[in-house]
């Protein structure tokens, strides 16, 4: 058991060496085990005993591949569904030291600030003097998109409903009943007795 220790250690101490060569990885110890951080992101959790070696990383890009190897398993507490991988070795076997160390970069390239990712790519630190730095490309600011303002619609009035008055009910006047009257009743007059008279007065005719 002793030589089982003494392997997981050269192994661990080889891992974590290449971890905390990362620019900014600083290491911590949440329940009790190894957990490697940059810029407070976790990137490598590592635990070694006597009798294993658990050696957990984020693969966003080989997952899949590393899911295929009989040592490898999706994290738990669903931390697999994001890319998680948790290699273990039990005593006795060997780990390929070179994979994990492929893994480890894969992992801090994807939890890492883009500035710290490319600088681990480069192979320098931010204080190295033999990383050039590049002058910053003066960026092109774009025109402002002018907004062309819309012109107002403007509410065209609708024509007032002249209410159509109805012509006044004009009462037709029933015409005045006029009173037919009655022709006044003449008296037919007795004829005077003047030819009679005339002839009383004239004198007799003499021959």
């Amino acid at each position: 058991m002793a030589r089982a220790r003494s392997d997981f250690a050269g192994t661990e101490a080889e891992l974590r060496r290449h971890a905390l060569a990362k620019p900014e990885a600083t290491e911590h110890f949440p329940w009790g085990e190894r957990a490697i951080k940059v810029k407070g992101k976790v990137f490598l959790f590592m635990r070694a005993d006597a009798t294993q070696l658990s050696f957990t990383t984020k693969l966003p890009q080989s997952s899949q591949v590393a899911l295929l190897l009989p040592f490898a398993q999706p994290t738990g507490y669903g931390l697999g569904k994001a890319g998680w991988v948790t290699a273990s070795f039990d005593a006795g076997e060997s780990p390929p030291t070179e994979m994990l160390c492929a893994w480890i970069d894969e992992s801090y390239q994807a939890v890492a600030p883009a500035k710290l990712a490319a600088l681990a790519r480069g192979g320098g630190s931010p204080l190295s003097p033999d990383v050039p730095v590049r002058p910053a490309a003066a960026a092109t600011r774009k025109p402002k998109a002018v907004a062309t303002r819309k012109p107002k619609a403007v509410a065209t009035r609708k024509p007032r409903a002249v209410a159509a008055r109805k012509p006044r009910a004009v009462a037709a006047r029933k015409p005045r009943a006029v009173a037919a009257r009655k022709p006044r009743a003449v008296a037919a007059r007795k004829p005077r007795a003047v030819a009679a008279r005339k002839a009383a007065r004239r004198p007799a005719w003499r021959p």
